[in-house]
């Protein structure tokens, strides 16, 4: 699947996946993997991962969902959900629904991401 295919007829979500991307390549090097479920974003390995909840969800949503790796639990109450998946791996979901959504915060968890899958 592309990027433009995972994102076609969904302009807000578009809107803020091209607004992530733009914070992610300021970091350095990132490869893009796009598959039918979400948009990661890798170095050695991946960090960060875009998804549309209203491919699963019904209702109201977020056009755009970001989430990030992190080896700790962050104790910001911007997260919608912490999850951890894997002994020391905790994914941090953080719904999107405007590019202002993407600050300074959010760019720092990015760099830190971006760090740990050097």
């Amino acid at each position: 699947m592309t990027l433009d295919e995972f994102l076609a007829g969904r302009e807000r979500s578009r809107e803020l996946f091209d607004a992530l991307s733009r914070a992610v390549e300021a970091l350095g090097p990132t490869e893009l993997r796009v598959t039918k479920s979400q948009i990661a974003f890798r170095r050695r390995k991946a960090f960060a991962w875009a998804w549309i909840p209203g491919t699963y969800l019904r209702g109201e949503h977020a056009p755009l969902v970001l989430t990030i790796a992190f080896p700790r639990r962050d104790a910001s109450p911007r997260w919608k959900e912490i999850v951890e998946p894997a002994p020391g791996r905790f994914t941090h979901h953080l719904e999107l629904y405007s590019t202002a959504d993407l600050d300074d915060e959010v760019r720092a968890w990015l760099h830190q991401a971006w760090e740990t899958a050097g």
